[in-house]
């Protein structure tokens, strides 16, 4: 069960996102910024591109009917349209139905942000399947991003962003694949590739670190091996110049295995949290009678 912190925080930051996008379509602006404001931008964004060029994609109707049946039961279980309490003075809706005043700021606080949750689930999913194959250079590549960064504004904790991050390092693999001959494309894609590579490292290795437990390594392992796997395949065939900038990649896969293995050994040996730290995280000292 989440923490009510947690809880009160991604409230907080629907309602805020809410306020941001009514701003962006021409709404009062309200004087009071936050400290979201910056991670929410990218969704934002993504919320005014949908308006003015929205992709011409189906969504399937099974996703339709899961996400009605997700709406209704946020409604049912927030309270949306129940009775008002007697105590309270009431405020009377568009259709007639009374409600008290706090709980009618709130429904409709709350409404604005069911349909918010619909129409971004709904988008979302469209650009999603209209631009998961597109790559740099491509005109739905620049949204495609976009889509990432608004995942990593909403994501809820250190560990999310990071195993994100992996995600999108996965991604970029797919696309260097295509861009194999493209020296220019092949090798930014893969400094993207390993830009993301190190930040998801970065916060999984810290979060294992803080916690004092290794589940966070685990997922790093496992990455680690079915990437190594997937970059490899990428070397027969490709030109001396592509082969020598996926070696760079491998090599970092490699240091990551390495640092792992280190980091698990203090968690296991009691060592404190380390101070110094590099782009993949907490450097460890070693334990004491390790070799």
């Amino acid at each position: 069960m989440p923490a009510v912190d947690d809880i009160l925080f991604s409230r907080r930051r629907a309602e805020r996102f809410a306020q941001l996008l009514d701003e962006a379509n021409g709404a009062r602006r309200h004087h009071v910024r936050s400290r979201v404001d910056g991670q929410l931008a990218p969704l934002v964004a993504v919320g005014q591109r949908l308006s003015v060029d929205p992709p011409a994609v189906e969504v399937d109707q099974d996703f339709r009917t899961g996400l009605r049946a997700m709406l209704l039961a946020t409604a049912e279980r927030e309270g949306m349209g129940t009775a008002p309490a007697a105590s309270e003075p009431a405020t009377t809706t568009a259709r007639g139905r009374l409600l008290p005043a706090v709980t009618a700021r709130r429904a409709r606080a709350r409404g604005a942000i069911l349909v918010g949750i619909a129409a971004g689930a709904i988008a979302v999913s469209g650009i999603s399947a209209a631009s998961e194959n597109a790559v740099p250079g491509d005109a739905l590549y620049g949204m495609k991003r976009s889509t990432e960064r608004a995942q990593l504004a909403l994501a809820s904790s250190d560990i999310s962003r990071g195993q994100l991050f992996l995600d999108f390092a996965r991604t970029r693999l797919g696309e260097a694949a295509k861009l194999r001959g493209d020296r220019i494309g092949y090798s930014a894609v893969l400094d993207d590739m390993d830009a993301d590579t190190r930040q998801g490292v970065r916060l999984l290795t810290t979060a294992a670190v803080q916690r004092a437990e290794s589940g966070s390594l685990d997922t790093l392992n496992s990455f680690v091996t079915s990437q190594r796997r997937a970059v490899s395949g990428l070397v027969d065939g490709s030109t001396r110049a592509d082969r020598d900038r996926t070696q760079r990649s491998l090599h970092l896969l490699d240091s990551i295995r390495e640092r792992s293995d280190e980091l698990r050994a203090a968690i296991a040996c009691g060592l404190p949290v380390p101070s110094a730290s590099d782009t993949l995280g907490p450097a460890p000292s070693t334990c004491p009678g390790a070799r």
